[in-house]
Parts: structure tokens; C-alpha cells; sequence
């Protein structure tokens, strides 16, 4: 006869296993703090505040960043805003990777890019850091420029000597009424990045 401690034992059950095919890593780019929540530079932030919406998730405050974690489809996705501000991104992005056994090519930035028209959205498997502080730290630390990531275009309608003003600015008022539909239109292209693949979402979201 098994004893209590022996039937506690028994009963326990093993963690779930999950397939590094099936996980991905969303990490979502911006600066922490009520003065930056509704920032262009906050897009990263942005989406992922959309996607955890539409899943019924919250994010908790962990180690290097806020995290939320939902299923679809079959895949697990790790969603992260890191809290060490955009020009320390890769600690968080590198920590996080680490942490969960995220494989190099189910890692998505998602990033504002002051080269792509209001809206544009640009699924890329690598590249330049385009003058990006956030993508300079995460390419510095991984060591390389090829990881995937999402440009979320906020163009460049600024006066010259005005583009930090209008990277840390907040949103114009049409650019506020279009944005919740491309807030929508980038949760579903994250969805399909973890399930369709990177080719067919770059073919069915890029310029959309």
C-alpha cells in the first residue's frame, strides 16, 4: 500500500513538453512608462496590446519585461515587452530566447519603421538595423542581422531636426482613426507568421 506521500508522488503529474517547432517568441519593441504608452515608437508595444486583447490574455510583469502567453492553432506564443528601454532590447529579446528554448527562426521583432508609409506592414527575415536603436541592440547581442521582424510603418512627415519629436510624438488624428484596423490587420499577420510561415505571411501581408 502506497503511503500519502507516495500516492502525491504518483499522482503528480510530468510538465508538458512543448515541440521548439511549435513556440514562438513575439517580442514587441518600446519604452515603458505612461508618457510613451501612446508613442509611434510604441508600436511594438501597440500590437501586442491588440493581440492579447483579441486572446483573452493579461501580461505580468517578469524578469526583463512584461509577459502574456496564448495558444493557437497548435503553437505557443511567448508575447514580450521588454522593460529595459528600446536601446537595451536584446537583453530581453536574448534572456527570453533563452529561457523558453526559442529556435533562432521563431523569434519576431515587431518594431516601428519611419521608412514605410502610416499602416505599411513589412515582414522581414533580416536586414539592417535602418538607424533603429532597438534593432542595433537586439543585432548586436544575438550577433547577427538574420532574425525575423515586423515593420509597423509610421512614415516620415517630420521637419528636418524634428525626428526625435516625432518618433516619441503621439499618433496625428487620422493616423488615430485608421490605426485599430491595422492594429487587427497586425495580430493576424503575427497569427499566421507561427502558423503559415514566414514565406506565405511575406507574401499575403507585406504592402497590405
Amino acid at each position: 500500500m502506497l503511503s500519502f506521500f507516495g500516492r502525491i508522488l504518483k499522482s503528480k503529474k510530468p510538465k508538458e513538453e512543448i515541440d521548439p517547432m511549435k513556440k514562438f517568441l513575439i517580442a514587441g519593441l518600446g519604452n515603458i512608462g505612461p508618457k510613451y504608452e501612446n508613442t509611434r515608437h510604441n508600436i511594438g508595444f501597440k500590437i501586442l496590446d491588440q493581440l492579447a486583447a483579441q486572446e483573452d490574455i493579461s501580461f505580468a510583469t517578469d524578469r526583463l519585461g512584461d509577459i502574456a502567453q496564448f495558444k493557437f492553432k497548435g503553437r505557443t506564443f511567448i508575447l514580450l515587452k521588454p522593460s529595459t528601454y528600446m536601446n537595451l532590447s536584446g537583453k530581453a529579446v536574448n534572456y527570453w530566447m533563452a529561457k523558453e528554448k526559442i529556435l533562432h527562426e521563431n523569434l519576431l521583432v515587431v518594431t516601428d519603421d519611419l521608412n514605410l508609409p502610416f499602416g505599411t506592414l513589412r515582414l522581414k527575415t533580416k536586414g539592417s538595423d535602418g538607424g533603429h536603436n532597438g534593432l542595433k541592440d537586439i543585432q548586436n547581442v544575438l550577433n547577427t542581422n538574420k532574425y525575423n521582424r515586423f515593420r509597423f510603418g509610421i512614415s516620415d512627415e517630420f521637419s528636418k531636426g524634428q525626428q526625435i519629436d516625432y518618433v516619441l510624438g503621439e499618433w496625428a488624428g487620422e493616423e488615430q482613426e485608421k490605426l485599430p484596423e491595422r492594429l487587427k490587420k497586425s495580430a493576424e499577420l503575427i497569427k499566421s507568421f507561427g502558423t503559415a510561415g514566414v514565406s506565405n505571411t511575406m507574401n499575403n501581408f507585406n504592402g497590405k
